[in-house]
């Protein structure tokens, strides 16, 4: 897995780092679990947007991803490992013993051939496998973590994620999570050995606007250059300061502000995150 630079043939090219997708094994998705992806544009149902800065970008088909590896016992073999346009992470294909296939997301150092199972009980504490979080051992990283028992994994699923199994007590789990927060995650919730992969995203240079409305992004334009009927930032004459505290576009202050109001998960969280 590595990162590609280019030549400044072009101005969009110069600076530019992209992927060299040598770690990919096929450029060909398993039919079966395809499913098609309208665009929407960031619009509802009612033609209007709803998501700002979305619209364009290439035709993409969604591939149909294991979070809750919930076929247990059953030893698998990674068959492929593939480029998911819809997330950050690689994919990996596995082909169980019956016959089976399914994409999981691709941990690092994981290889065509090498064996993953997901068990109720005790297994390798290898790259892929599932357990339940109280047959994990203390320290080791862990990815696509359940937050609820059986509804698959929620937690540290983009590139290069991990969190962090700190320690366990009575029915809880302390996780460390990527955001440096500290929260408990009862032991019979599921997880994923390992970190994931594709780290190396970090590294990528977009290059150029275009690149991102291949992605699907539209422009993002600052509230201070609007007018005062699109931003409350906007108008004044020349560059001005938004002569208000940093607001969202319908008023809500930003940077620090605190939006959480749910109070029914509050006392799993330990140490909040920064």
């Amino acid at each position: 897995m590595g990162i590609k630079t280019f030549n400044p043939v072009t101005p969009g090219m110069r600076g530019r780092a992209g992927y060299s997708f040598e770690e990919l094994t096929t450029d060909k998705p398993y039919r079966k679990l395809l499913v098609s992806l309208p665009k929407h544009g960031g619009r509802n149902n009612m033609g209007r947007i709803s998501v700002r800065h979305h619209g364009g970008g290439h035709k993409r088909q969604y591939r149909i991803i294991d979070f809750r590896r919930n076929k247990l016992e059953v030893t698998g073999v990674i068959e492929t490992i593939e480029y998911d346009p819809n997330r950050t992470p690689r994919i990996a294909l596995v082909k169980y013993q019956d016959g089976d296939r399914r994409y999981i997301l691709a941990p690092l150092g994981i290889k065509v051939g090498d064996p993953v199972i997901s068990t109720a009980g005790e297994a390798e504490i290898l790259p892929g496998n599932t357990l339940l979080i109280k047959n994990i051992p203390v320290g080791t990283n862990i990815h696509n973590v359940e937050m609820s028992m059986g509804r698959g994994g929620q937690i540290a699923r983009t590139a290069g994620a991990y969190a962090t199994l700190m320690a366990k007590e009575n029915e809880y789990a302390l996780l460390k999570m990527p955001s440096g927060e500290l929260r408990k995650i009862h032991i019979n919730c599921r997880a994923t050995i390992g970190q994931l992969g594709n780290v190396e995203r970090a590294n990528i240079k977009i290059g150029k606007a275009g690149r991102n409305r291949w992605l699907g992004w539209r422009p993002h334009v600052r509230g201070t250059v609007m007018n005062p009927i699109d931003h409350p930032h906007g108008g004044g004459e020349g560059k001005t300061k938004g002569g208000r505290n940093p607001v969202t576009p319908w008023g809500k202050p930003t940077k620090g502000y605190k939006t959480r109001r749910n109070k029914r998960t509050t006392k799993f969280i330990v140490k909040r995150r920064g």
